[in-house]
């Protein structure tokens, strides 16, 4: 099985398996509705949160703090959103604050990002785009790892939209909730970064 077809099959499990959760005796405060959320949402939440601080130790105490803090904060939730959704916005806001304070990585500018968008002449592109995912390019480990330091190049906004939509496959209406912009600058964000990720890929893979 591809690692692509195994990540699939993971989402979906997780997928099935949060559907029963029991939201209401959650956010009651029940312990024990409480710890098969925690069991449920382990496993993706901490390859999030990995993939944004990429320090194993630093991402299980960050997860640790998410569900306390989920846990602490729960009469705050006002059901807007699915409360996975929420759950994943303080995870990733806490890893987030983590990495701006390691500042580990170089990243781009806001006007490198526009250097890596197509050119157009005449009202037309100057090269013909071609359609192109970058999960799609992600089945063997070189290219994985080509992509994810791409990926970990991107300003922090366009990284945080590429993982969440098309690394972790959610939907850009739970992308937008969990980054709290909206649907437009969602799709924005993400066509703008898919564009930079192509200009940064395009030597490796064309």
């Amino acid at each position: 099985m591809s690692s692509s077809s195994a990540h699939k099959k993971d989402a979906t499990t997780a997928a099935e398996r949060a559907r029963s959760l029991d939201v209401a005796a959650i956010l009651q405060g029940d312990r024990h509705a409480f710890e098969e959320l925690v069991r449920v949402e382990s496993p993706r939440l901490f390859r999030v949160i990995l993939r944004i601080i990429h320090d194993e130790d630093e991402a299980q105490s960050i997860m640790q703090e998410t569900f306390l803090q989920a846990y602490q904060r729960l009469d705050t939730f006002r059901g807007e959103s699915k409360l996975t959704t929420w759950l994943y916005a303080i995870g990733i806001n806490l890893a987030r604050a983590a990495l701006r304070k390691q500042r580990r990585y170089q990243t781009l500018e806001e006007g490198d990002i526009e250097g890596l968008q197509p050119q157009f002449s005449k009202g037309m592109y100057a090269q013909k785009p071609e359609a192109w995912n970058p999960h799609k390019i992600t089945e063997e480990a070189d290219r994985r790892r080509l992509v994810h330091e791409a990926i970990n190049k991107l300003p922090e906004d366009y990284r945080m939209v590429i993982l969440l939509r098309d690394i972790e496959e959610l939907s850009t209406d739970e992308a937008a909730e969990i980054l709290d912009i909206s649907n437009g600058a969602a799709r924005v964000r993400l066509h703008r970064a898919r564009q930079a990720l192509r200009g940064l890929l395009s030597n490796h893979f064309e």
